[in-house]
């Protein structure tokens, strides 16, 4: 458009110029604006190509995100239950849609522009899409599911067409490699190299994922294949401004690491480079292997024995009048430390209501800095959350009594009602409920005590994923909509029980609601009197 432009007003700057000079009397100058009008024709096509091109790519776009959106707003939450759908929401509004702004800003259409204006401000960030892409993660290690089932949307239970592309699959691993994640980055950098050897389209170049993947084998310590790799690369690009130099370092290295052992090098044919399986870093949380396993449904310490202890009944909450004529059924969990599970503790018409009130508060959700008792986000905690108090809504103050009347605790002390979502890969990692001894100000500034007791709601089921799990006993609890879970944080001496450390694992499809109680000392003292040993 601009070529086009400029050679108008060259035009007009040359007839007006000319014409002083009666053009019309000179043929030879009339030849030049033949050229010239034969020029500007060009230029006219070469312009209308481009806005075709142009306009081609958008109604590409409109087509593809027509169809996706009818799928997505059918149903939102099942749609984004699929974590792979998610992740490509976080990408598509975080980097594609600004693409295709810039594409039709090119020539703006007023409309377009003011709409993505407006909108804009709530789309996700550089922040929410790395986010995705390590939760996606994240329930790979879980749930121990390979990059290539991932890719293709292949879970546990479930059968979509959310598929990851090749450059998807880079974008994966970027985000690992970035963060020094190389366990991770040569994880989804192979499986990029994977789909685009096998004939798929893709943005991204063979030689750019050899770059990257080649660097980060290296540093998980594989010479002999970094080197492969990169002699791959110098073969797809010879003019490559880094392959040279790494091939020479990455073979000095191999060299004298084979004299040391005393080998001699076999390379390998391009056809048979394999990765090495790599063992996943460790990291802070010393119970991880055990947790995740339990997250799987694996190493369940439910014994016939402990089954035989375990049975269900009907709480009247010691004749509460409110339970007199409807009683609470109870079904016990865990036989000790005793945990019960209550079932229709929430009607779906009060589930509804509770979400309505959280939604527009949902905030990212925090933890208690056990030295300052300040709340503050963590990474081992990735959930939104919401408070909401009794005298709001009649259907939270109808919650908190009956949690009342159930557990026979009082929740005037309690702390409010705690609302959190979990979405793509949420979770919380095995944590007490409780303060230790070493965290003696965690709940000063509430002036209630410890937090004896937790009640949790459960608002919803989770297709897979998302159970609370105890590591220290090997418990397993799944989420069931309308039911909640009650245990004891403390001892009756006021002593924590350090056994409660739970966790509630990362949701692989679905989307998990749950509301929480956490009950205090204070006020208790007459409703559980305390023990006289150190462990009643």
């Amino acid at each position: 458009m601009r070529n086009f432009l400029s050679i108008v007003s060259w035009v007009w700057f040359y007839c007006s110029w000319t014409t002083h000079g009666e053009v019309f009397t000179s043929i030879g100058q009339m030849t030049d604006l033949i050229h010239t009008e034969k020029e500007l024709v060009q230029s006219l096509r070469e312009y209308i190509r481009a806005e075709e091109y142009k306009l081609a790519a958008v109604k590409n776009w409109a087509s593809k995100l027509d169809a996706l959106t009818q799928v997505s707003t059918s149903d939102p939450e099942g749609y984004l239950a699929h974590p792979v759908n998610a992740y490509k929401l976080m990408k598509r509004l975080n980097t594609e849609w600004p693409e295709l702004e810039s594409l039709v800003l090119q020539n703006p259409s007023d409309g377009f522009v003011a709409n993505m204006s407006v909108h804009r401000q709530y789309f996700p960030d550089a922040e929410d899409q790395t986010g995705a892409a390590k939760a996606l993660m994240r329930l790979q290690d879980t749930y121990q599911l390979d990059s290539e089932a991932f890719s293709k949307g292949k879970l546990p239970g479930v059968h979509s067409n959310a598929e990851l592309t090749v450059d998807d699959c880079f974008d994966m691993g970027k985000t690992a490699y970035n963060d020094a994640d190389y366990y991770h980055a040569v994880l989804w950098f192979q499986q990029s190299l994977k789909q685009l050897d096998g004939g798929e389209e893709a943005v991204v170049s063979k030689a750019e994922i050899l770059d990257y993947l080649s660097y980060s084998v290296y540093q998980m310590g594989d010479l002999p294949r970094a080197v492969e790799l990169t002699r791959r690369l110098v073969a797809v690009d010879p003019s490559h401004e880094r392959a040279g130099g790494n091939l020479r370092y990455f073979e000095l290295l191999l060299s004298k690491q084979l004299n040391e052992m005393n080998q001699a090098y076999q390379p390998a044919s391009e056809e048979s480079i394999q990765l090495g399986t790599y063992t996943r870093p460790k990291d802070h949380l010393p119970e991880r292997e055990a947790y995740e396993a339990l997250c799987r449904g694996e190493g369940v310490q439910m014994t016939k024995a402990r089954q035989s202890r375990l049975f269900c009944r009907y709480q009247d909450g010691n004749r509460n009048p409110r339970l007199l004529l409807k009683p609470m059924k109870e079904e016990d969990e865990w036989d000790n430390p005793h945990i019960v599970r209550y079932l229709e503790m929430l009607s779906d018409i009060e589930i509804e209501k509770i979400k309505e009130l959280a939604k527009p508060r949902l905030a990212r959700a925090t933890v208690r800095d056990p030295k300052t008792g300040v709340l503050t986000t963590a990474n081992y905690r990735v959930s939104k959350s919401a408070w909401l108090e009794g005298e709001e809504d009649v259907v939270i103050d109808r919650v908190n009594q009956r949690i009342e009347d159930i557990t026979g605790l009082t929740v005037e002390t309690a702390e409010l009602l705690q609302v959190a979502n979990y979405g793509v890969g949420g979770q919380y990692e095995p944590h007490f409920d409780f303060s230790r001894k070493d965290e003696p100000d965690a709940f000063k500034r509430l002036g209630t005590g410890n937090r004896m007791a937790t009640f949790l709601n459960y608002m919803s089921d989770v297709e897979a994923g998302g159970a609370t799990v105890f590591p220290d006993f090997g418990a397993v609890i799944w989420p069931r909509k309308g039911t909640a879970v009650f245990w004891y944080n403390l001892f009756r001496s006021g002593e924590g029980d350090y056994r409660t450390r739970h966790a509630a694992c990362p949701v692989l499809v679905g989307s998990k609601w749950v509301s929480n109680k956490w009950i205090h000392e204070r006020g208790q003292e007459f409703r559980r009197p305390c023990g006289l040993t150190e462990v009643d």
